[in-house]
C-alpha cells in the first residue's frame, strides 16, 4: 500500500519512560503563550480598523478623527491640524503597515513555534498550507523573525524621519543606531546558519 510522502507510517520504538513522558509532554505547556498570542492578534486587528475607520472620518473632514490621528502618530501637544494632508495620510499608512508587520510575525511565531517546538499541525494536504511552513525549523524561524523585526524597525525609522521635526536628535540617533544593531544582528544569524547548514552537509 502506497502512502503519501509525508503520512510515511514511522516505526514505533521502545516506550518511553515515566520521566521521559512527563518532559517530552511538558511541551504543552507553551500551548497558554500561543493562545496568548492569538488575543493579542485580535488586539492588533481592532487597533488596525479603529485607526483605519479614524482615517476614513478625517478623510469626510470630522475634527476628533483627525485629532485622534495626530495624537497616535506622534504630533508634539498643542500642534494644530485643521485638516487631513499628505504627511499625516503617509504617517497613517505606515503606522497601519506596521500593525501588518507585527501580525504577520505574530502568525510566524504562532504556527511556525507549534509546528516546530509543540505539536504537528498536518497542514501538508491542506490548499492555504502557507509556503514557508513546508520546511521550517527553529533555524529557519530564527531568520525570518530576524528580518520581519528589520522590516518592523525599517517602518518605524521611516515613520520618525518622516516626523522629525516632532523627535529630539537623540531620538533620531538612537532609533538609527537600534536598527543598525537589528541589522548586524540578523547578518550574523543568518551566517551562522549558512555555517552550521554547510558542516551538516559535509557530514
Amino acid at each position: 500500500m502506497a502512502f503519501p510522502k509525508d503520512s510515511v507510517p514511522r516505526p514505533q520504538g521502545p516506550a518511553l519512560s515515566p520521566l521521559a513522558s512527563l518532559i517530552f509532554a511538558s511541551r504543552w505547556l507553551q500551548l497558554p503563550l500561543y493562545l496568548g498570542l492569538i488575543v493579542a492578534q485580535g488586539v492588533y486587528v481592532w487597533h488596525f480598523l479603529v485607526e483605519l475607520w479614524h482615517l476614513v472620518e478625517a478623510a469626510f473632514g470630522h475634527q476628533p478623527a483627525l485629532q485622534a490621528l495626530v495624537t497616535s502618530i506622534g504630533y508634539k501637544p498643542g500642534v494644530e491640524i485643521v485638516a487631513l494632508n499628505e504627511t499625516v495620510i503617509m504617517l497613517v499608512v505606515l503606522a497601519l503597515i506596521d500593525v501588518v508587520m507585527i501580525s504577520n510575525l505574530l502568525i510566524m511565531v504562532i504556527v511556525g513555534g507549534y509546528e516546530t517546538f509543540v505539536s504537528r499541525l498536518n497542514l501538508h494536504t491542506h490548499p492555504d498550507q502557507p509556503e514557508w511552513l513546508g520546511h521550517v525549523n527553529a533555524s529557519v524561524l530564527k531568520v525570518k523573525l530576524g528580518l520581519s523585526i528589520i522590516g518592523i524597525s525599517s517602518i518605524h525609522l521611516l515613520k520618525t524621519f518622516i516626523n522629525a521635526a516632532n523627535y529630539d536628535t537623540k531620538v533620531l540617533m538612537w532609533q538609527t543606531i537600534i536598527h543598525v544593531a537589528f541589522l548586524a544582528s540578523a547578518i550574523a544569524i543568518a551566517y551562522t546558519d549558512r555555517l552550521l547548514h554547510v558542516s551538516h552537509e559535509k557530514h
